[in-house]
């Protein structure tokens, strides 16, 4: 093949957004796990991009068909156990499948009350804050990165931001009290590379306690600036949970602007705010430990992150 022929790079596919809800019936309360499935394979696909030859091609239509398949068979445990599942079957069914990415974001319900009971049977959809998990595979490989997205903090005092450098173009006042909000994404790349030790995982407590750890150290610390605030959620669960390698945030920052009412003859001692909704600062940081090796095969395709 000569210099400069035109050849097909990376590429990927299959089926998106598969919206799966799972009812677990067998106890009377039952458990609702609502998620949105996207599956998509790599490998020797070649012949199909440039040649039209579909011999190789498992229809996306086959993918979506699976995951609602592997869903009555093998129920849904976490996201992470399903979509290991999923990937371990693609890769053992079809040879020249060499790896793959299947991702869930996962939906929260609560329970209803009636009469200050949770009803057994009866949901209401809770927040907008969506647990998220990416599992992709290279041959014998296996990443995990679970995370959140949509998780909406805010603290009314405990921050302050000055000491930054100023210059013509610079208007913001210095301030050693003000609201810190932020909409938190979060993901976290799990240690083990092995599907086994994987498996061996126990995904919920893990996401709970790693979404506890993470509000607390942003409920907790007095911030001079939202960088430090992002540093210390990823060191404290760093610190907590050696089976996570590193962790990457994405937060914006909600500001809130307090309102000039003078005008109007009436003070405002820090009480009545403008939500400003953009443009908005975005800070960004992954947390890892020294001499970690960076692992670029579990963040392909993961985007937005520093």
């Amino acid at each position: 093949m000569a210099s400069g022929d035109i050849v097909l790079g990376t590429n990927q596919y299959g089926k998106a957004e598969c919206r799966l809800v799972r009812v677990d019936r067998d106890r009377p309360e039952h458990r609702i796990t609502d998620l949105n499935v996207t599956a998509q394979l790599r490998g020797d696909f070649t012949a199909c991009h440039v040649d039209g030859d579909n011999s190789r091609v498992v229809a996306t239509d086959s993918q979506k068909n699976t995951v609602y398949a592997f869903a009555r068979q093998h129920g849904v445990r976490t996201p992470e156990h399903f979509l290991m599942t999923l990937g371990a079957h693609f890769l053992d069914t079809y040879p020249w499948v060499e790896g793959g990415r299947w991702e869930a974001e996962t939906y929260a319900w609560g329970r209803i009350e009636v009469d200050g009971a949770p009803h057994d049977h009866s949901f209401v959809r809770t927040g907008t804050e969506v647990r998220t998990c990416v599992v992709q595979k290279d041959g014998p490989a296996t990443w995990v990165v679970s995370g959140l997205r949509d998780c909406v903090v805010l603290k009314s005092t405990g921050s302050e931001f000055h000491g930054f450098p100023r210059d013509r173009w610079t208007t913001l006042a210095e301030t050693d009290d003000r609201i810190m909000a932020t909409s938190v994404t979060a993901w976290w790349r799990y240690a083990p590379t092995g599907q086994d030790e994987l498996e061996a995982l126990d995904f919920d407590a893990l996401f709970a306690d790693v979404r506890a750890t993470l509000l607390e150290a942003f409920a907790d610390l007095h911030s001079l600036a939202l960088q430090q605030t992002l540093f210390e959620m990823g060191r404290r669960v760093l610190e907590r949970h050696g089976v996570v390698a590193e962790l990457k945030l994405s937060c914006p920052n909600k500001h809130h602007f307090l309102v000039d009412l003078e005008p109007f003859g009436l003070d405002n001692p820090g009480e009545v705010f403008l939500a400003a909704d953009r443009p908005y600062g975005l800070i960004q940081a992954t947390i890892t430990r020294e001499g970690q090796p960076e692992v670029p095969q579990a963040w392909a395709s993961v985007p937005g992150f520093a």
